[in-house]
């Protein structure tokens, strides 16, 4: 036989017992660092953190060869040296979906309690338990080091520094149509019916508060289902939405808040005129009832208002120039645009993986098809124009890092078709054909077919999304001068100078969104592992560990672990 199966059945060890090998191996624990540079403390994590970069200039012309004009790269490392400091108490979280009756909204409730109250249900492969799994936070690991036999340690991600639990998730939120989440689970069809059963006393007292609503921002085929809306202007409509956060808090005495668009797409907002460019203008906009402040637009900024993150995962122009200066303006946390979930998040892999092995990818074609809600209102063309624009410009940043391969301004030729196929429901279905040019400009095709349920994989996200929007508002950070040592400085600058926030703008979280929004000057991150990697580094950064960089240089020359 040519198989494995005498390797893959056997319950043998796969290596001899008598040869030794480094391997790797997780450990369940809280990481704690012991360095001079960190310091505990009951209230918070202080470290100091020497961040290493490298600024490049390009020089005039050293000589001429075939191509050209050659230029000289200058490569400038240089040091800065930070304090970030971390409150150790993740405080109480409360998480309100936009869209908490949809599939999304509906699925994610459905996890959160099911984990909370301990309750198993049956399938046709038996009898199952609730587990967080596609949450990186819950369900992921990363390495911290080596021990001294050589083997990689890795930890759960929650341990690296303390955060919410999903189970302790206090749950509300918004939707046009007025169903009972028990109601609106039978409706989704996502989940077993028997699960749905066990929730069913929970899940009925829980209905989704008024929401602010415009029918120039839907499709036509959602009104039917607008019977739970907020009457009024927009002006009217956000002071509802901030009453409805401060209420929330106050009832369940909460610490913190994330209020996270999980709601179907809406059309883009027209902001050519410049009356939504600035703050001030945007909040005046509003108080005229301006045609193009979205219902969106209207959640984030009651959101910025009452202190709360607010995340937008869907393509639409939420965050207008106005909005992000707002939430600039008062210290609040945003993250956008789009959930990367499914076929793009593949794409944000693959494609990194064939252009760094340097194979070109000349086409790219992908189908998705399914029959859920969202997809219904994407059959309005307008509606589709910004899924469209979301689920196109994935790989850009992946093409143009390789200027070997694609010319300035090259890309693949991308096409990307979805379609509404109402018998299957929330199981989506996508198929990718990437066709590159290889060695000696020989073809090579991937094909690839993907089946799941489309909410199960956006679920995980909108519960990561919400405990990192919760972690990171707790840091404090400042920059120290460039000449002091990276040492036991304490003492010495505890008061020299003002601890500020991170900036608003949550780029650190772009692994989840399609089109990661991000502060002024800083680029677009498309490939997920580099993307993954700053999630990593940034929680080390915040215990004062050095960025990953798998060079475990001691064992490539030969040094003795230490």
């Amino acid at each position: 036989m040519t198989d494995n199966d005498a390797s893959r059945l056997a319950k043998r060890p796969r290596v001899s017992t008598e040869e030794v090998i480094a391997g790797t191996r997780t450990v369940h624990a809280d990481v704690k660092v012991e360095s001079d540079k960190v310091r505990y403390s009951s209230s918070y994590i202080d470290a100091l953190y020497s961040y290493q970069h490298t600024r490049v200039k390009e020089v005039g012309a050293t000589g001429k060869d075939g191509d050209g004009e050659v230029k000289v790269v200058m490569a400038q490392p240089s040091t800065q040296l930070f304090h970030f400091r971390t409150e150790r108490h993740a405080r109480k979280l409360g998480l309100m979906q936009v869209g908490w009756g949809g599939n999304n909204g509906s699925t994610v409730t459905a996890a959160i309690l099911a984990s909370r109250h301990g309750i198993s249900w049956s399938t046709r492969q038996g009898k199952v338990q609730p587990n967080y799994n596609g949450s990186i936070v819950h369900s992921s690991t990363l390495r911290v080091g080596f021990d001294s036999d050589g083997s990689d340690v890795f930890v759960p991600v929650r341990s690296m520094v303390p955060m919410a639990h999903a189970d302790e998730l206090v749950l509300s939120g918004w939707d046009i149509a007025g169903e009972n989440l028990h109601d609106a689970m039978v409706r989704a069809q996502v989940l077993d019916p028997d699960l749905i059963e066990r929730l069913k006393e929970v899940a009925s007292d829980l209905t989704p508060l008024a929401a602010a609503f415009d029918p120039n921002f839907i499709a036509k085929n959602q009104l039917p289902r607008a019977n739970n809306v907020i009457h009024g202007s927009k002006q009217q409509q956000l002071e509802q939405l901030r009453k409805d956060i401060r209420d929330f808090k106050l009832k369940h005495d909460l610490g913190y808040v994330a209020v996270v668009w999980t709601g179907n797409s809406e059309r883009y907002s027209d902001t050519t005129g410049g009356q939504l460019d600035t703050d001030q203008g945007l909040l005046d906009a509003i108080a005229a009832n301006h045609a193009e402040v979205s219902p969106s637009t209207l959640y984030a900024v009651a959101a910025v208002l009452e202190g709360c993150a607010y995340i937008n995962g869907s393509p639409q122009n939420t965050f207008v120039p106005g909005c992000v200066e707002l939430a600039q303006k008062h210290g609040a946390m945003i993250c956008g645009d789009d959930f990367k979930s499914g076929q793009t998040k593949m794409k944000s892999v693959l494609a990194d993986y064939l252009v760094s092995c340097g194979v070109k990818i000349k086409t790219m074609v992908t189908y998705n098809h399914l029959g859920n809600n969202d997809m219904y209102q994407l059959t309005d063309e307008v509606m589709w124009k910004p899924k469209s624009a979301s689920k196109s410009r994935v790989i850009e940043d992946i093409a143009q890092s390789n200027g070997l391969l694609y010319k300035r301004d090259e890309l693949p030729d991308h096409v990307v078709v979805v379609k509404y196929v109402p018998f299957l429901g929330d199981s989506k279905r996508d198929v990718s054909e990437y066709t590159s040019e290889a060695f000696l400009n020989s073809h090579y095709t991937t094909i690839m077919h993907n089946s799941a349920l489309d909410s199960i994989l956006c679920a995980p996200l909108i519960v990561d999304l919400a405990i990192l929007a919760e972690l990171f508002d707790r840091v404090r950070l400042r920059q120290l001068p460039p000449d002091e040592p990276s040492s036991s400085q304490f003492g010495k600058h505890d008061d020299a100078q003002e601890f500020h926030k991170m900036h608003s703008v949550m780029s650190v979280l772009g692994f989840f969104m399609k089109i990661p929004l991000t502060p002024p000057g800083e680029p677009i991150i498309n490939a997920l592992n580099r993307q993954r990697g700053c999630i990593d580094n940034m929680l080390r950064a915040l215990v004062g560990l050095p960025p990953e960089n798998h060079l475990l240089l001691a064992s490539k020359i030969g040094a003795v672990h230490q």
